[in-house]
């Protein structure tokens, strides 16, 4: 067997586990993200911020953002329930790879596969989100609050898609989907969830 056939057999190996790998991770994600109207929520928030800040009219503009929320509490809470039964997942089955090869983490020392564990990162996230809803009710500046609490919910979306295929497609589909980077973007959450977040997925 010459050394380029040798290569695409295990190229068309490695990419045949990778491929299985992913659809594993996004039906463990979907399996728990489907009991809940998470990204529906995301989206109403979204567009709701977006006419809030497109408004000119201060009473309108505050009736807009009043409306949104019961939604805002309602995500919160929806978000803190996903991440408690997440909990309840395997712990080999969580875990998020920084080593490109699939599979790493169940095959290389940890050494060689660093990574962290999904339910960590999405208590950090749920925290995260509670966390900037808290303190828009003891502070209340409702532009403010939309910007960290669509960074935080972006931040966590980041984490599902590194965890479903890599950090580089959610980092491209982050800039793509909402034109803002995966650096902006840490640094348009709250100090908390940076330096939790951080400290989870540096290791």
């Amino acid at each position: 067997m010459d050394a380029l056939t040798l290569f695409l057999l295990f190229a068309v190996g490695g990419y045949l586990l990778k491929s299985s790998e992913q659809r594993q991770r996004i039906a463990l994600l979907a399996s728990h993200l489907g009991r809940h109207q998470i990204e529906k929520l995301m989206e109403r928030l979204n567009e709701g911020y977006m006419r809030a800040l497109g408004e000119s009219d201060p009473d309108r503009q505050g009736q807009i953002w009043s409306m949104h929320e019961a939604t805002e509490q309602q995500l919160a809470q929806q978000f803190q329930r996903f991440s408690d039964e997440l909990s309840q997942a395997d712990e080999a089955a969580t875990r998020v790879n920084r080593n490109p090869l699939p599979h790493a983490h169940r095959w290389l020392p940890a050494f060689l596969a660093p990574g962290f564990d999904l339910r960590e990162v999405m208590r950090v996230h749920a925290r995260g989100i509670a966390q900037t809803l808290d303190s828009a009710t003891a502070t209340p500046d409702p532009r403010k609050k939309a910007r960290t609490l669509l960074a935080e919910l972006y931040l966590m979306q980041h984490s599902c898609h590194w965890y479903c295929r890599s950090r580089s497609v959610a980092s491209a589909r982050l800039l793509v989907r909402h034109q803002t980077t995966y650096e902006q973007l840490l640094d348009a959450v709250s100090p908390a969830t940076r330096d939790a977040y951080l400290k989870v997925v540096q290791g």
